[in-house]
């Protein structure tokens, strides 16, 4: 099966969101490697490749991951 790597960014990011603090902007980076990666290199998050937990949303990264979380997971 192809699959879609933009859509599966946007579920990563939106899932990103769902575990986000609030207070630091961190969230569990317990999701694929390569999506993490390819979420950096579009300036979405802070690098992955630490030895810490989670991740930093940049400004644009908490507003992205906002939309999509609603649109892909919002109640009617």
């Amino acid at each position: 099966m192809r699959l879609d790597e933009s859509k599966i960014d946007d579920a990563v990011l939106a899932l990103l969101y769902l575990t986000l603090n609030p207070e630091d902007h961190r969230a569990w980076k317990s999701h694929d490697w390569e999506a993490l990666n390819r979420l950096h290199q579009q300036e979405l998050i802070s690098n992955p490749a630490t030895k810490n937990k989670s991740v930093v949303l940049t400004e644009e990264g908490e507003t992205k991951a906002k939309a999509l979380a609603q649109r892909l997971f919002g109640a009617d």
